[in-house]
């Protein structure tokens, strides 16, 4: 098969090169946090079926995740200055390592996302009452900095691509 692109490429787009690593895919996210979705409002309706009371999400949460997109967002900063703006080169681990580490914060923040969206729809039936209320506002409070994480990852993995030198290109 010559002619016909690969497996899950596009016909306009080229090979990526040897030792190097695809974008990730914004669409994967999103099913990544449709599937979150999922998993939290079935976790919800699991444990109030069983006669249990379903978690809230507490306020350090929040903070854990607010401290960490705020880190991915200074690191991502950091590596473009670094990268693209002064076009220094890094050590090829550290550059692997702050790669990995914005690819798994953005599936990690997606998945997040929707679990604790998931968590805020569960209870959105019930929002005339306080208790369901505040839930619905700190599960959405917490989806809205897990987009964050996700972003802050992204950006991340993106200020790690190598910049076409205009020497080496004929």
């Amino acid at each position: 098969m010559s002619g016909s692109p690969g497996p899950g490429r596009a016909s306009g787009q080229e090979p990526p090169r040897p030792g190097s690593v695809r974008p990730t895919s914004r669409w994967l996210l999103v099913a990544i946090a449709v599937l979150g979705a999922a998993i939290g409002l079935t976790m919800v309706q699991a444990i109030e079926s069983g006669g249990g009371v379903a978690p809230t999400v507490s306020l350090l949460t929040l903070v854990a995740w607010a401290f960490l997109a705020a880190l991915l967002f200074a690191a991502a900063r950091n590596t473009h200055q670094r990268i693209q703006v002064r076009r220094e080169r890094i050590e090829p681990s550290r550059a692997v390592f702050l790669l990995l580490l914005g690819k798994a914060s953005a599936f990690v923040g997606a998945l997040c996302t929707g679990v604790y969206a998931g968590f805020a729809l569960s209870f959105l039936d019930a929002v005339s009452s306080s208790g369901p209320r505040n839930r619905v506002i700190t599960a959405g409070l917490a989806a809205v900095i897990s987009v964050l994480v996700v972003t802050a990852g992204l950006l991340l993995e993106r200020a790690c691509r190598i910049p076409e030198d205009p020497e080496e290109t004929p």
